[in-house]
């Protein structure tokens, strides 16, 4: 451990002689492109980055041909996701044939596979680096190798090295942080790439994650998530985690995502409902309403199982909100297998949910299932999927007709000219009327109407 930080200081100080260098001769800093694709943990890690790269002394810019360091953050879970990174890097062969010393990095979860890898050492030569998830902490050891030896490097190992807490973060939105509490997943479900590119579960210390929270309550941010893959199975104990971050001092809110439904009993659904700050919403993936295809994706609960969840909740809270992913089309489902998920959303009444046709991910145990669901047919559930939730919560978001909620204030809404929007404690969109002054503060919002996606309202200033 020792050898490997005193190899990240000389790294470190290589790379600061190097910007300095180029500071001198460019009359500016040497700027980096960095973008992360998919999910909130992917928008973690590319903060991290940009922290490590601004601490050596780069700045950032969003035009990517200005760069003289393109780093993209990558997700593998579904396929489009990978497609659009494959169709970036071939729009940057021609940047790279007019700026050779631009070095062109791929970074992430996609990164992690090493099929992937090997297509990109081989089609893809404008690519100078490729590291995986577990190559974050040696980031500055092959920077620096490429800049100095102009060599190409690619890193898949597979060996997770310890959490860094040292890592300073770059955030780029001021009023929601969001903190990984955990990296990794145990759960392998049979359609999902995430173990094997981000490796087993790995909690933080409670304490560091308590003092990142603090730290970033005092700094002004208004919403902190915590994040995991599985944050509930947080091998310290998630709710005394939930507890603990409730009683820090300030106004602010706690969400947390994702939530698996085999470790989310009543203990989390009352820590929920007992806490002032933690939202009162869950998100809890539900992926199918049918036991046999749950069963082929491994996902170690049953529909009576999520109901009890649900219903749990629901006693304590009637109006309790939920939100949820659902796969479409999973290999072998049939229409009648689909329309018990249908039955169940009409049934469940979440605020929201989040559906995608099945992405086949090579070395997933999903991927040897025979697939007999035409793409075509797959995309019709999914529109029937929709069209049957647009129905519901048009219904279901009612009932804030008429009430007063509390909101996140955001920035500029969408509804019209002069509209704000944000987020209620159930991570609804609300839009209503306001002077931009409030972006930023908790406001008081009437709600005067519902629609499918969102609630609007009137401002409720104080007297």
């Amino acid at each position: 451990m020792a050898d490997t930080m005193l190899e990240k200081e000389y790294a470190k100080s290589g790379l600061l002689k190097l910007s300095r260098d180029f500071c001198e001769r460019c009359g500016h800093a040497p700027l980096a492109y960095v973008h992360s694709f998919g999910c909130q943990q992917n928008v973690s890690d590319g903060e991290k980055l940009k922290g490590q790269l601004s601490g050596i002394g780069y700045d950032f810019t969003d035009d990517i041909t200005k760069a003289q360091l393109i780093l993209l953050n990558t997700c593998a879970v579904r396929e489009n996701a990978e497609d659009k990174v494959f169709g970036t890097l071939g729009d940057l062969k021609h940047l790279k044939e007019q700026n050779p010393d631009t070095v062109i990095a791929v970074c992430g979860c996609m990164a992690q596979q090493k099929h992937v890898a090997e297509k990109i050492k081989s089609t893809y030569r404008q690519v100078d680096l490729v590291f995986g998830t577990f190559a974050y902490n040696d980031f500055y050891q092959m920077l620096l190798e490429v800049l100095t030896n102009r060599t190409r490097i690619f890193n898949q190992s597979e060996k997770p090295s310890d959490i860094d807490e040292g890592f300073t973060q770059l955030r780029s939105d001021k009023l929601r942080a969001f903190i990984p509490i955990m990296y990794g997943c145990n759960n392998f479900c049979t359609y999902c790439i995430v173990p094997y590119v981000r490796g087993r579960e790995r909690s933080r210390k409670p304490d560091s994650v308590i003092d990142e929270v603090t730290k970033l309550v005092s700094q002004g941010y208004k919403e902190i998530t915590l994040l995991g893959q599985n944050v509930n199975s947080y091998s310290y104990g998630f709710s005394e985690l939930l507890k603990e971050a409730d009683r820090i001092p300030g106004k602010f809110r706690i969400r947390f995502m994702s939530s698996h439904p085999k470790d989310a009993g009543k203990e989390l659904i009352d820590t929920i409902l007992e806490s002032e700050k933690v939202c009162k919403c869950l998100h809890l993936p539900l992926q199918s309403g049918s036991d046999r295809i749950l069963k082929l994706m491994n996902r170690r609960y049953d529909t009576k199982q999520y109901l009890d969840i649900i219903n749990y909740a629901r006693s304590k809270a009637p109006e309790f909100s939920f939100s949820t992913d659902i796969i479409v089309g999973f290999p072998g489902e049939t229409y009648k297998e689909f329309c018990e998920t249908k039955e169940l959303v009409k049934s469940i009444k979440y605020d929201n949910i989040y559906s995608f046709v099945y992405s086949r991910r090579s070395g997933t145990k999903a991927a040897e299932l025979e697939d007999s669901i035409s793409d075509k047919q797959k995309g019709l559930w999914l529109r029937e999927l929709l069209l049957e939730q647009r129905e519901v919560s048009s219904q279901w978001l009612s009932r804030f007709v008429g009430k007063t909620v509390e909101v996140l204030a955001e920035g500029e809404g969408r509804t019209g000219e002069d509209y704000l929007t944000g987020k209620n404690d159930e991570g609804i969109i609300v839009e209503f009327k306001a002077d931009k002054k409030y972006i930023g503060e908790f406001v008081q919002v009437r709600i005067t109407k519902a629609m499918n996606w969102a609630l609007e309202g009137e401002l409720v200033e104080d007297k």
